[in-house]
């Protein structure tokens, strides 16, 4: 047993000395610089190569491998190769790899006087990969593939920092006005972001091949991205994932229901995110491509997600894209105003005028949309809202709702169930043509009286006998009221020099 033991030992050490030899007589072969350069792109390729090309993607690619963030290691081997031009066709395959490879070295931007000529080289290397995609001369095999991926996955798939604020800032802190921060390796970004967006657009790029780089991980990821404070990259993603939506039909529930979870974290935990305008745009064309008739998901995803994306103080960010997705539902499938409309009195503003403002801008849009049987079940909460916009002091508000009466197909439905609507909005339009400080609203009031009284003078002078008689009424309850406060001011003067408590029967 000790033999076979001593025969093994002395096995495995003439091995590794034959090793030792070989390795030996290979070294002095490595004397020119280009050569050091195909090693060691050749060396990092058999690196990768070996890799195993089902195993997901969280595990294909470690930035941390091979030193790719230690800048020891970028700052000795990091050199150009050759360009396309330079190679023959056979060649220019293996040579896309190479490149590929060299381009998920990272580097720290962080520094702007760290790396200035690898950093170049890198940029220009990209540079040549996206002229080189875009002339349609690469062959997208799924190592290719893969590899591809790999690189892209490394430079884009970061940790976001937010850009830092006080907790007194962050109370007072306005989006639009405040100054987005720019990422400082945007210079590399933006090439690569171009780059994805060549490969997915590629006729040479089968997504029966892709969609296993293009996967579930790879899409979450980009859906994080969303929230960078870098409106260029939120731009270039917004494109990239409505282009993967539309070429990865796979994908497509996935999807919809990871930006279904954005949402939901948005509206119910953060109230931060700073891509939620995007995705709605994207959403906004998903939308208007389904099919009729509409499938209860999507009907669940619009009461869900969408309805409630009105409560957030932020609305103002994104409430554009938000109004156009609602719009397209409403278009669809007429019978969800009824929904919509009552989501929209849920989530009604109270005390913020200018958003106040927003929601009768997209009531207004949505009943365009919106036919009668629909109109007919909201009618009243819908008309209890407007009289009390109707009433509002901010001027802007009052004026928006009497804009209503000058689209001809609202004041459409209006006149038809005017018996039901009048009474409900007539002491409002009394007050204002009283009383209202603002011309402007003093003015569209009597306009919109005066509609009503052509229209049916009986039931106009009906209402007005009616708001007459419950004015008389508030009259002697507002003097009963003085008359028992006055009362009461003169007991307990009576009782001032006395600690007895004053009873008013």
């Amino acid at each position: 047993m000790i033999k076979q033991i001593l025969n093994k030992v002395s096995r495995k050490h003439s091995k590794s000395s034959k090793n030792q030899e070989n390795s030996g007589t290979q070294n002095p072969n490595l004397t020119s610089s280009s050569s050091k350069r195909s090693d060691l792109a050749s060396g990092i390729s058999r690196k990768l190569v070996s890799s195993d090309i089902s195993a997901p993607l969280s595990t294909r690619f470690n930035p941390n491998e091979a030193n790719f963030r230690n800048g020891g290691f970028v700052s000795v081997s990091y050199e150009s190769l050759p360009s396309f031009r330079d190679v023959p066709s056979t060649e220019k395959h293996n040579l896309f790899i190479k490149k590929v490879v060299m381009c998920s070295v990272i580097f720290d931007f962080t520094d702007p006087t760290k790396n200035l000529k690898e950093k170049e080289i890198k940029r220009q290397t990209l540079l040549e990969l996206v002229d080189f995609v875009a002339s349609s001369n690469v062959k997208f095999t799924e190592y290719v593939m893969q590899e591809f991926v790999k690189m892209v996955s490394a430079n884009l798939f970061r940790e976001l920092t937010p850009q830092p604020r006080d907790c007194k800032i962050l109370e007072t802190y306005d989006v639009e006005e405040e100054e987005p921060s720019m990422d400082p390796s945007w210079p590399h970004l933006q090439i690569v972001y171009e780059l994805l967006l060549r490969f997915i657009a590629s006729p040479e790029a089968d997504a029966k091949i892709a969609k296993k780089f293009i996967d579930h991980y790879f899409v979450l990821k980009l859906l994080d991205l969303f929230d960078s404070e870098d409106p260029r990259e939120r731009e270039y993603l917004k494109t990239i994932l409505h282009r993967v939506y539309g070429k990865f039909m796979v994908h497509r529930p996935f999807i919809r229901k990871s930006m279904n979870n954005i949402f939901y974290r948005f509206v119910l935990e953060t109230e931060k995110h700073n891509g939620i305008a995007e995705l709605l745009e994207i959403l906004g064309s998903i939308v208007n491509g389904f099919a009729l008739p509409l499938k209860e998901e999507h009907k669940l995803f619009l009461s869900r997600a969408l309805i409630p994306l009105h409560k957030p103080k932020c609305l103002a960010m994104y409430h554009q894209q938000l109004s156009y997705c609602i719009t397209q539902f409403v278009e669809k499938d007429c019978k969800l105003a009824d929904m919509v409309i009552r989501g929209l009195l849920k989530y009604w503003p109270v005390t913020n005028s200018s958003k106040e403002i927003m929601f009768l801008g997209e009531l207004e849009e949505v009943l365009e949309a919106t036919q009668q049987p629909e109109f007919h079940r909201c009618m009243v909460p819908l008309f209890k809202q407007i009289t009390r916009c109707l009433n509002s002091l901010h001027f802007q508000v009052a004026e928006r709702a009497l804009f209503f009466w000058n689209n001809d197909h609202i004041e459409s439905l209006i006149r038809q169930n005017r018996k039901v609507i009048l009474p409900i909005i007539f002491p409002a339009l009394e007050r204002n043509g009283r009383h209202h400080w603002n011309p402007a609203v003093h003015g569209l009031t009597l306009n919109v009286r005066k509609i009503f009284f052509d229209l049916d003078p009986e039931l106009f002078n009906e209402c007005l006998l009616n708001f007459q008689e419950e004015e008389a009424k508030e009259e002697k309850i507002k003097a009963r009221r003085e008359s028992t406060w006055k009362r009461l001011e003169e007991i307990a003067a009576d009782k001032a020099s006395s600690n007895e408590a004053v009873l008013v029967n």
